[in-house]
């Protein structure tokens, strides 16, 4: 049986190598699973010690995704095998999920990330803390999580609050798509590279004359990947964010959730990238948009190790006491697309039900993620 996840090293110049992991699961489109994070985390501790290893690269094995997101299947039949109830399966795969997510955040060398093709959920944390994220023509990129009713995880109480105003908040509520010219317009990607050109960068990184010193090294992945964006920038798709930028702007003032969904679904702008956004909002959780709105206003200030402990606790709360399992069933193991939410509207939900998701079942203590960043 293949691995789920693979590990090579490729020589390269003054004696230094490259490190390659390679997301194993093309059937699954790459989804991030239990096995291949418990493989990862500690050959990511490895390298990051080993003075010949000067950069990674990660990747996802096949055309079709980078990652696709979370391996939520398997938690759905933890979560059904004891509903209400919060299962160490859910809290385990949560927990080592954000400690990987966070030492890709925290690594101290480049640490290349070829983003083509579905970048989703799960694969959107393992994206989002590398130093060099790379973007193709055919990349897409999204947080669909109120789809399924749980929210936008992996960081994104972090990197939603960094995109420009409206943004985070339209794309947290919608779910909706982004493409290789969005994600740099928000900070989501750092280069655009032609799928064609991938062997090409890696036998620009084996050329590079690499150093002892950090900064000097991430500086000439820079100037490398920079020389691939020049050459291949006119394959860049036409953004539908930037163009978007003063219509969700409006869309998402307001005072509170109820008044910003009725405004997004009110809105009748006939460009296809809103629509389906709009359309997304229409059926998704409503208990998400909650979270969303309230996640993005606690984590507004909030250090990247809290956001990932915020985190930790909204996802066992989605799994406990929210819609996550019923999401993932109509989603994914039904397929009927019918999601039976708790509640009929976002004005139905209680404020006092969403500040039970905010309450950890932890002591700050014995939190999971008690020391994460110390």
């Amino acid at each position: 049986m293949d691995s789920v996840i693979l590990f090579d090293e490729l020589e390269a110049n003054h004696g230094k190598r490259i490190g390659v992991v390679t997301l194993n699961s093309e059937k699954s489109l790459n989804a991030l699973s239990l096995p291949m994070i418990q493989g990862f985390l500690p050959k990511l501790e490895q390298w990051a010690a080993a003075d010949d290893i000067a950069c990674v690269v990660l990747q996802g094995a096949g055309e079709k995704a980078f990652c696709a997101g979370g391996d939520i299947v398997s938690m759905y039949h933890a979560m059904k095998s004891q509903p209400g109830v919060l299962v160490e399966e859910v809290a385990d795969f949560f927990s080592q999920e954000y400690r990987l997510d966070y030492a890709i955040h925290t690594f101290p060398k480049p640490f290349i990330v070829w983003g083509h093709g579905i970048v989703m959920g799960g694969g959107m944390g393992l994206m989002n803390g590398a130093s060099h994220r790379i973007v193709t023509e055919r990349s897409l990129l999204a947080m669909p999580e109120i789809t399924i009713g749980l929210y936008p995880d992996v960081g994104a109480t972090h990197f939603l609050n960094q995109m420009p105003a409206g943004c985070g908040l339209f794309l947290g509520l919608t779910g909706a798509h982004m493409n290789a010219t969005d994600a740099l317009f928000l900070n989501l990607a750092d280069h655009f590279v032609a799928s064609t050109s991938k062997a090409d960068v890696i036998n620009g990184l084996q050329a590079i004359q690499w150093g002892d010193t950090a900064a000097l090294n991430h500086e000439k992945v820079t100037d490398l990947l920079n020389q691939f964006s020049a050459r291949d920038g006119a394959l860049r798709p036409a953004s539908q964010v930037e163009a978007q930028l003063p219509l969700l702007k409006k869309l998402t003032s307001g005072p509170d959730v109820v008044s910003v969904v009725q405004q997004i679904l009110a809105d009748n702008t006939d460009d296809p990238w809103v629509t389906r956004a709009r359309n997304n909002l229409a059926g998704g959780c409503p208990m998400t948009a909650h979270i969303v709105w309230n996640q993005l206003q606690h984590g507004a200030d909030l250090s990247l190790a809290d956001c990932f402990r915020l985190e930790l606790t909204l996802s066992v709360n989605c799994a406990v006491k929210g819609d996550f399992a019923e999401g993932v069933r109509a989603l994914l193991i039904d397929k009927d697309k019918q999601p039976n939410w708790q509640h009929a509207s976002v004005a139905d939900v209680e404020a006092e039900t969403i500040d039970e998701f905010f309450t950890s079942p932890w002591d700050a203590a014995e939190h999971p993620l008690a020391h994460l960043g110390q």
